[in-house]
């Protein structure tokens, strides 16, 4: 019994360190693909600048991460020094350099430009149409930003004619501009 007990400690730590290393590689490899993104990204959410992630501790298992976001003509040491728009944007950078490597079909992204300025939220939407080329992802976003809707192929907005009666909008841009020519 014993020595089958130790045989089958043996497989298990053998399976154990088998399974670390691969996550390890996946784990390396998958951080340098988002960085990678992440480096692309930043500088046309910002129109210049640099971005970058960096790994903190040797253990890739336990490693922390940390963001770098260096907005052209600042020099920052933290990313808390940012305003709340460029913290917005160098989240989207993020999150969309994570969203690359995986898209789906529908990303529904919920006020994301509302601490934007015109020019972020123009650089926004030029990237979204962007991303919607490479991943065929169908955006669908909750704004009040009049530029970001503008931008948008459709709308679908609520209305509320009278006290208590919720009403559905829907205008599709493109016919409306064509009525409109």
């Amino acid at each position: 019994i014993r020595d089958s007990l130790n045989s089958a400690l043996s497989t298990l730590e053998g399976a154990i360190r088998k399974i670390d290393s691969e996550t390890r590689s996946r784990f390396r490899e998958t951080f340098n693909k988002v960085n990678s993104g992440f480096e692309k990204l930043f500088p046309k959410l910002f129109g210049g600048g640099q971005a970058y992630m960096e790994l903190i501790g040797n253990d890739l298992l336990t490693a922390g991460v940390t963001v770098m976001a260096r907005p052209p003509g600042k020099r920052n040491s933290s990313i808390n020094l940012l305003s709340g728009g460029e913290k917005a944007l160098t989240a989207v950078a993020l999150v969309f350099a994570i969203f690359e490597l995986n898209p789906s079909p529908f990303c529904m992204l919920d006020e994301v430009d509302a601490p934007l300025d015109d020019a972020n939220v123009t650089r926004f939407c030029s990237l979204l149409e962007e991303l919607i080329k490479i991943t065929n992802t169908k955006f669908i976003i909750v704004t009040h930003h009049a530029l970001t809707m503008s931008k948008m192929n459709r709308l679908y907005g609520v209305t509320m004619p009278e006290k208590g009666i919720s009403q559905l909008v829907a205008v599709d841009l493109q016919k409306a501009e064509g009525m409109v020519a």
